[in-house]
């Protein structure tokens, strides 16, 4: 459904809870919003509990959601991908298990790689779809995939050369979310080293030549095409303003990693003389349409730059925790200008809500003090300033003329129970999980209807069966 009306119990409208607000839709957009109706007109669409505006995934990578519940519990991971590190890794940390076993974010990233050699257009989009099945389960309205794995195993581009891209596009618009694809440049393994084997099928050779494929991406109603520098250590320092260049001739969104790891800061200093903050400002690469994905290791000076350039930052929580990345400044990045997004990035755990209240209990635990950020300003980062890091500026909002994306929370659920309605933001983001999202509306249409996919209709099953085959 594209046109129609909506009757919301419940509504969060950006400051506040109104009871009995009428959404009227035309063309996919909000074409009214009237409040203090205290019953359902007849013959609309009812919502019954909090109506959110979509939430928006601001960082993922597809294929990591094969590594759910493989490697989150640190130690060994299993397979053969464990016997080597790649060039330039750092030293492996020993785990605490007393076995000494090699525990660190550079051992996971052995296994992932083992998933990524696995990935064919055709189980990339199966994986896809079905992850993003999960998300709109969520409440996920709009995802930023963060897209890298652009080739052949061994790096031979495939007869399409966005067979990949394409393949993730599509997953989505049959999950019934938008996309952002942020087409990834990755050229290098480290700084002066070349991919390594599992890293050809990321890399086209040169930035020039990475523009020229992206530039065959065409942007969709639900697709938005985006670019991102996978980080300092994969793109050469001479090649940063190329990507740039690209994301700022078509006014997209430009996202990057960024200080995730002391490592890549300690060799960025050894090769540059600098934090991996100031080469990219050196690049050209900071700005108001692009965003730093972690943002963890950083200096007041990067901080400072960071903000006064209106570069935002996108935390994924879940994530940095998962593989002991370390917690952001994100109070300091957001007082100095850099606007904040949230992301599931490697979907340990697919939930905006636990995104959100995990990044205000990180800094009560670094802190020992509570309230860094009210409910509602969380709520805006994973839903307005969450789209608009992903260049979908007219999403977020529930008013006129935004987009029609709605995620309603049922309140009567043994975690939602009790507060009152008028809390709705605080029950949203500190009692709420994903599995209170009853409805998501994505354009006026109903993709989640009673805690059910629209489309995909069923969800666990299509998620095992994709898993398996890049098991076996």
């Amino acid at each position: 459904m594209t046109k129609g009306t909506y009757w919301l119990e419940h509504a969060w409208l950006g400051t506040h809870v109104e009871p009995g607000v009428v959404v009227e839709v035309a063309g996919g957009r909000i074409a009214a919003v009237r409040t203090a109706v205290s019953a359902p007109p007849p013959g609309v669409e009812v919502l019954r509990g909090l109506t959110i505006p979509g939430l928006a995934n601001s960082h993922s990578h597809a294929f990591h959601r094969a590594l759910r519940g493989t490697v989150q519990a640190g130690g060994t991971p299993p397979g053969p991908a464990n016997a080597h590190c790649h060039a330039g890794t750092p030293p492996l940390s020993r785990g605490q298990d007393g076995g000494g076993a090699p525990d660190s974010f550079w051992t996971w990233r052995e296994v992932m790689y083992s998933v990524a050699d696995k990935l064919t257009p055709d189980s990339y989009h199966s994986l896809a779809r079905a992850t993003y099945a999960e998300m709109a389960l969520a409440g996920i309205t709009s995802v930023g995939e963060f897209h890298y794995v652009h080739h052949a195993p061994g790096g031979t581009p495939y007869a399409d050369p966005n067979a990949m891209g394409e393949a993730l596009i599509a997953a989505a618009a049959e999950a019934g979310i938008r996309i952002t694809l942020l087409d990834t440049c990755y050229l290098s393994s480290g700084f002066g080293e070349e991919p390594n084997s599992h890293q050809r099928r990321f890399s086209d050779g040169t930035a020039e030549a990475w523009a020229e494929r992206s530039s065959l991406l065409k942007e969709r109603d639900h697709a938005r095409i985006g670019a991102a520098v996978h980080s300092v250590r994969a793109v050469p320092a001479a090649q940063l303003a190329t990507v740039a260049r690209w994301a700022q001739e078509r006014r997209a969104p430009l996202h990057v990693h960024l200080s995730e790891q002391t490592a890549e800061n300690d060799a960025c200093q050894d090769a540059h003389g600098c934090t991996p903050t100031q080469l990219l400002a050196e690049h050209g690469v900071l700005g108001p349409r692009t965003t730093g994905v972690h943002n963890t290791h950083l200096t007041d000076e990067d901080i400072a730059l960071l903000g006064g350039t209106g570069t935002g930052t996108c935390m994924c929580p879940t994530t940095e925790r998962d593989l002991a990345d370390g917690i952001g400044p994100a109070v300091a990045l957001q007082r100095q200008g850099s606007p904040l997004s949230l992301g599931s990035d490697s979907h340990a755990v697919i939930d905006l809500l636990e995104e959100a209240r995990a990044m205000e209990l990180n800094e009560r635990l670094r802190t020992r003090t509570r309230g860094h950020w009210t409910a509602a300003a969380l709520l805006r980062a994973a839903t307005a300033d969450g789209h608009a890091a992903l260049g979908w500026d007219e999403a977020g909002r529930i008013e006129q003329g935004a987009l029609a994306d709605l995620t309603t929370l049922a309140l009567d659920t043994v975690r939602t129970a009790g507060p009152l309605p008028g809390l709705g933001a605080e029950t949203a983001v500190f009692a709420a999980t994903a599995a209170d999202v009853r409805h998501t509306v994505v354009g006026g249409r109903h993709v989640v209807r009673d805690g059910a996919h629209t489309l995909v209709p069923d969800v666990p099953q299509a998620l095992a069966a994709a898993v398996a085959a890049l098991r076996d």
